[in-house]
């Protein structure tokens, strides 16, 4: 889920003389926090009490996978960009709907669940990766069923810290109630040990800024995490989890959804001139940056005239600016995922992801001249997660998986010769992929 926060928990009733090795007490009103150590503190949460909370029943699953709730709506948006700023450095996240599904047996039962990939990316390079499991049951309200969390660090899987399944011993986690109230307390995770939020509604049908102008029907929350601080969210049609954060601090916000923000009809003739200034800006040797960036410059305040999200106009402002700066492929590399980003107002998502393979085997060669080990292993990461979620709509023919296997070997040994050669070979199985 979008503003991830992992911690470790324990459960405590406070009427219980000590913890203990049992299941923790659903009534508890006690949340005792686990130090680094794996140890208990004597902090206490101040969770609520059972009466203020609307998850404490059985859901009943009969349609599990066709999520359509207004605030939480999985089955029915395709991919959702946000955009921000973690720890003052640019944060995007990519949201994306597998088509496959994923059973999993709880209390005895198996429960079909939709299957979404969230992919975050920390001043334009892999930061972190999830695999979440949801699903609607027949009230309307929302189930979140686990995750297979990956965090990065210089490229490689540092650890797999805050994934969580549900089972015998782990509930389901209610992520969104059917008609969220003001006061509603609920908790998105509530795996004992390993992640723990509980959220409470502070106001509801509010009007909020949207991507494509006003969006009415929103909710406000304020969620408790274990290290005791409170963070507000806000929950919309159409996207579900709107904005974590606030602008002064970090903040992770919708930047647009397909098919939520989609225009009728080809894109104009603008945003084709913008594609191949960044293009440019790419291609551009050292002594020729300066003049591509001018004419990026121009391309991009005459596609401001067509209307642009207001999150995406903000970043590509910033990174258009950071082109200045001694790190230009850095920001060059971020403006070019926003004007990404961009073509999902007018084209399908499968489309915009073999662009993103492009642009991700466009990458490679750059980050193998500087000798950057840590960048290649990221920038395969990158290619291996929007592989994921685009090789079934293509070809099957096409011989990108044989060339992914090769890039992945060349990159963990730190080959940057065979990486070069994997990736050209790469480049040309991508050229040739289609969407079916």
């Amino acid at each position: 889920m979008v503003g991830r926060r992992l911690t470790a928990v324990l459960a405590c009733a406070l009427v219980a003389a000590a913890c203990s090795d049992e299941k923790p007490v659903e009534s508890a009103e006690c949340m005792k926090v686990i130090d680094e150590s794996g140890e208990a503190t004597d902090a206490c949460l101040p969770i609520a009490p059972d009466a203020q909370r609307v998850d404490l029943f059985m859901p009943k699953f009969s349609k599990p996978t066709s999520i359509t709730n207004p605030l939480h709506p999985t089955s029915e948006v395709q991919q959702t960009i946000y955009g921000g700023h973690v720890d003052d450095k640019p944060f995007r996240t990519e949201v994306t709907l597998f088509p496959d599904t994923k059973p999993i047996v709880w209390q005895g039962k198996t429960v079909d669940t939709a299957v979404s990939q969230y992919v975050a990316y920390l001043d334009g390079r892999i930061h972190e990766v999830a695999i979440d499991w949801y699903a609607q049951a027949d009230d309307g309200s929302v189930w979140y069923f686990g995750e297979d969390v990956f965090n990065y660090e210089d490229g490689k899987v540092a650890d797999t810290n805050g994934t969580w399944v549900a089972g015998d011993t782990t509930p389901a986690a209610m992520i969104m109630p059917a008609r969220p109230q003001i006061g509603n307390v609920y908790r998105p995770e509530n795996a004992p040990g390993i992640a723990f939020e509980e959220v409470r509604v502070d106001k509801a049908d509010l009007q909020v800024d949207g991507p494509s102008g006003k969006i009415s029907g929103a909710i406000e929350v304020n969620e408790l995490h274990m290290d005791g601080t409170r963070e507000g969210k806000i929950f919309a049609p159409g996207y579900g989890e709107f904005s974590t954060g606030t602008p002064g601090g970090d903040l992770e916000a919708a930047s647009l959804a397909s098919p939520t923000d989609r225009r009728q009809g080809p894109a104009p003739a603008e945003f084709a001139v913008l594609s191949q200034a960044v293009n440019d800006v790419y291609a551009a040797d050292p002594s020729h940056v300066r003049d591509a960036v001018a004419a990026l410059s121009k391309a991009w305040e005459a596609v401001r005239t067509k209307g642009i999200p207001p999150q995406i106009e903000a970043q590509m402002r910033v990174d258009i600016e950071a082109l200045s700066s001694a790190d230009v492929q850095s920001a060059a590399l971020r403006v070019a995922q926003n004007e990404l980003d961009l073509r999902l107002l007018y084209e399908p998502v499968i489309d915009v992801d073999l662009a993103r393979l492009k642009l991700w085997t466009r990458q490679l060669p750059i980050d193998v001249a500087a000798k950057d080990a840590a960048l290649v292993l990221a920038d395969v990461a990158a290619l291996e997660r929007v592989w994921e979620r685009t090789r079934h709509g293509v070809d099957p023919a096409a011989p990108v998986d044989a060339a992914m296997h090769d890039l992945r070997k060349a990159a963990d040994v730190e080959d940057l010769a065979a990486v070069e050669r994997a990736a050209a070979a790469l480049n040309r199985a991508v050229g040739g992929l289609h969407d079916l």
